[in-house]
C-alpha cells in the first residue's frame, strides 16, 4: 500500500486500500475526471442515529484548506474539521450480501449504530 501525504501530518493520515482506490479511480474515469488532479472527498457530517455519519463525493480539485492524501493512486481530500474525526482511517471497498460499497475503517469510533451508517467518537 502506498500513502503519500501532501498536506497531512503523522497519525492524521487517511488512506485507501488497493480495492477502494481501484474502484474509485474506475468511477472517476467513467466521469471523465483527471485522476492526477481530481479526488475523492471524505467528510463527516451531523446525522444518523449515533450522531455522525460519513459522506463522500468526487471533486475535480481540492479546496485550499484541505488536507490531501494520496494512497494507492487515489487522491483523498479531507477538510480539517472532518480530519479531527477520521484521522488514521482507511477507506475500503467491500462486497457482500448487502451489496457492494465503500466503508471507512475508523480507529476513532467508540460506537456505531446497528446499521453501521453512523458513529460516535
Amino acid at each position: 500500500m502506498s500513502a503519500t501525504v501532501e498536506n497531512g501530518e503523522g497519525d492524521a493520515v487517511v488512506t485507501a486500500t488497493e480495492d477502494a482506490a481501484e474502484q474509485a479511480r474506475d468511477l472517476m474515469d467513467g466521469e471523465d475526471m483527471d485522476a492526477s488532479e481530481a479526488g475523492l472527498r471524505l467528510y463527516v457530517q451531523q446525522g444518523g442515529c449515533a450522531g455522525l455519519s460519513y459522506g463522500m463525493r468526487f471533486e475535480n480539485e481540492p479546496e485550499p484548506e484541505d488536507q490531501i492524501f494520496e494512497s494507492n493512486g487515489l487522491r483523498l481530500f479531507v477538510d480539517q474539521s472532518s480530519l479531527n474525526y477520521i484521522g488514521g482511517s482507511q477507506l475500503d471497498f467491500e462486497g457482500g450480501l448487502q451489496g457492494a460499497g465503500f466503508h471507512v475503517q475508523n480507529p476513532n469510533v467508540e460506537s456505531e449504530c446497528g446499521c453501521g451508517e453512523s458513529f460516535r467518537t
